[in-house]
């Protein structure tokens, strides 16, 4: 029987600079009689001049969908291999659009992922977009929502999972919806995969074949074993769901999501193993795994995303964070940058959401933070990001020039730690030591020259966020300036914030370490529980006053020879170090003392380790070959000498033969 000819038909746009992707997708849509590729685009301004010349025909020329239904129904069947579209007047318009949010990733001169997003919206309000990645970082995820997407959908999903992101966004589902559809649709694919060979087997059977459930046998071991298969089969779908459900997390990091991919794929398997050593028994349940894999439906205990709490959701009610609408562009080919304030709340929101998980530090790098308990460090954090807030809303409103930022770079941070620091210990706290009061904050600001020496002088990047966020200024990664809204600059700017808050919070506690570490009143009302006492507190103070010793001796001048930061960022569960590059040749013409004979000495064992290492190789290969081939062949014959002469002398003393 021939395919009739579907009565709704999605008109796609594919924009995507890969070219072997939107071939192996053209492929991959070809089975799908409501979907079409009706053009591509490997770049911005291609795909705006086409979406404007799809759209230039008037509405009343464009048919409505009653008309489009009558069309179809007068067409009469053809063959399943025909074209979907035979009348042209069809795809005058898009229906969705499909964006790589990584478009002009390598050419930063390009109109880039998220921008064009934002054009193709502001000129077309009606046009839903779907965006594909394939970048995992939740951060992507949250700029996608923001940037006013229909829809979020990885680049390696299944088909099935694309094809049912794409039916979802194209009838103008939420963001949320259109995710949630995904997903479940991921795990039913999952559920048939596994049901594949078992629907094979039964097949030819016809339905005739099939055994009442009523006639089942009814033995004790055939009970014991279906109920230890149910059993199993439980166990494993409720792990499944909450390992689904972890996936939802934004959070997760790409080594904890492989991690989760892997587990998922291990459960399965164990699902499959379990159903082959263990079949069902021919009843009701037999009947429910024959029936079609379309009859079945998602468990219910799957995590879906709508149970996840989004970071891009959340609103941290501070000033400036809300989103601005984006203007028309003013040319169809112009490059426009995201907004700064929608740039600003994409990244706060993120690094929101990641205060809520474990604050645990697992570097090797003692922190000044590591002191507190869980909730005041989250609360020093939350205080830092709204601090944050503030000095934006205020550079905002001054009209402070890019040029000013780097002359005031020193003032602002010392701003943001004095105002952080009053909050924090309260702007009139006093405390009793020995009979005196002190007025607290007072004396914790009178560190200021020691704080910015040590912290606050040392912060990389602060100019360069602070200019991204407020003036959409390229941020520079990797040496290579991107965009505002691009997932390298938004990724690169999380980072950025993230180590600026743990640095301005460490130089926080700093005085208070300096000046009240033992005082019994700061210990019950900040400090960690496995750290009150005087013999954890001084040994906590002697870890960090050995961390600047190395810090200034040898782990900075190693970091400026290496051309990179080493920044600390909040994981999810977690405060971590990420390398980055960055050239530093300045600062290391600069070096002298004990910091340069540090890097004279890396760079004395990068010339000789290689050459020593093939002396060492040589001269091992070279005792070896003497060890087996000289003494070892030597030792050989003498024992084969030995052997030999005892077998003659006993050969010599045996009687002769009469």
């Amino acid at each position: 029987m021939r395919d009739a000819l579907p009565s709704r038909l999605l008109r796609l746009l594919l924009i995507d600079a890969d070219p072997v992707f939107r071939l192996g997708f053209r492929l991959a849509l070809a089975p799908f009689r409501d979907l079409e590729l009706v053009t591509e685009a490997s770049d911005g301004e291609t795909a705006l001049q086409l979406l404007a010349d799809r759209f230039s025909v008037t509405l009343a020329d464009r048919f409505s969908v009653t008309d489009i239904a009558v069309v179809v129904d007068s067409v009469p069947e053809r063959p399943a291999d025909a074209p979907i579209d035979a009348n042209p007047n069809l795809t005058a318009g898009i229906d969705l659009v499909l964006l790589d949010v990584g478009l002009g990733r390598t050419d930063p001169t390009q109109i880039q992922g998220l921008a064009l997003c934002q054009q193709i919206k502001a000129l077309y309000p009606d046009l839903p977009v779907l965006l594909l990645s394939a970048n995992s970082e939740p951060i992507v995820r949250a700029a996608a929502q923001q940037a006013g997407a229909s829809g979020y959908c990885a680049k390696t999903a299944d088909v099935p999972v694309l094809v049912t992101a794409i039916r979802q966004a194209a009838g103008r589902g939420s963001f949320s919806e259109t995710v949630e559809a995904a997903n479940a649709t991921e795990s039913l694919f999952d559920q048939r995969l596994e049901q594949q060979l078992p629907l094979r087997r039964t097949a030819k059977q016809s339905p005739q074949t099939l055994p009442n459930p009523r006639t089942a046998p009814s033995s004790a071991v055939t009970r014991l074993l279906q109920r230890w298969r149910s059993s199993g089969n439980r166990q494993i779908d409720r792990a499944l769901a909450e390992i689904s459900a972890s996936l939802q997390d934004l959070d997760l990091s790409a080594i904890d999501r492989a991690v989760l991919a892997g587990q998922s794929r291990e459960l399965r398997a164990a699902r499959w193993v379990l159903n082959r050593l263990l079949p069902p028994v021919p009843g009701a349940d037999e009947l429910q795994d024959r029936l079609p894999s379309t009859a079945q439906g998602v468990p219910s205990s799957a995590g879906s995303a709508a149970d996840v709490p989004n970071p891009a959701s959340r609103s941290l009610a501070l000033p400036g964070a809300t989103t601005t609408a984006i203007q028309s562009p003013a040319a169809a080919g112009a490059i426009v940058p995201a907004d700064s304030r929608t740039v600003q709340s994409i990244v706060f929101d993120a690094v929101f959401s990641k205060l809520q998980t474990s604050l645990v530090n697992q570097t090797d790098v003692p922190l000044e933070t590591d002191i507190l308990r869980e909730d005041k460090k989250r609360e020093l954090f939350y205080l830092i990001l709204r601090k944050l807030e503030d000095l934006l809303s205020e550079l905002r409103y001054s009209q402070v020039s890019p040029d000013l930022l780097d002359q005031k770079r020193s003032s602002l941070l010392r701003d943001l730690w004095q105002n952080t620091t009053s909050d924090f210990f309260g702007r009139y706290a006093t405390l009793m030591v020995d009979g005196i009061e002190f007025d607290l904050v007072n004396v914790l600001l009178q560190d200021e020259e020691t704080v910015q020496a040590a912290i606050l002088n040392k912060v990389p990047g602060v100019v360069e966020l602070l200019s991204h966020l407020l003036f959409q200024t390229p941020l520079l990664v990797d040496s290579t300036p991107y965009l505002a809204g691009n997932p390298e600059s938004l990724a690169r700017t999380e980072i950025l914030l993230e180590n600026l808050m743990i640095q301005v919070a460490n130089a926080v506690i700093q005085p208070l370490l300096n000046r009240f570490a033992n005082v019994e009143a700061i210990k019950q009302n900040f400090y960690d529980r496995r750290l009150l006492s005087t013999r954890e507190v001084e040994r906590f103070r002697n870890d960090l006053s050995w961390r600047y010793r190395l810090q200034r001796l040898y782990s900075e001048p190693k970091d400026i020879f290496e051309s990179q930061y080493r920044l600390f960022v909040f994981t999810g569960r977690s405060i971590k170090q990420v390398p980055i590059y960055a050239p530093r040749n300045p600062e290391l013409v600069q070096l002298s003392g004990i910091p340069f004979v540090v890097t004279l000495a890396l760079e004395t064992r990068d010339a000789v380790a290689p050459r020593l290492q093939n002396v060492v190789a040589f001269v091992g290969n070279g005792l070896i070959y003497v060890l087996t081939n000289v003494i070892g062949r030597g030792i050989g014959l003498i024992g084969r000498g030995i052997v030999e002469g005892i077998g003659n002398v006993m050969q010599d003393d045996r009687p002769p033969r009469k």
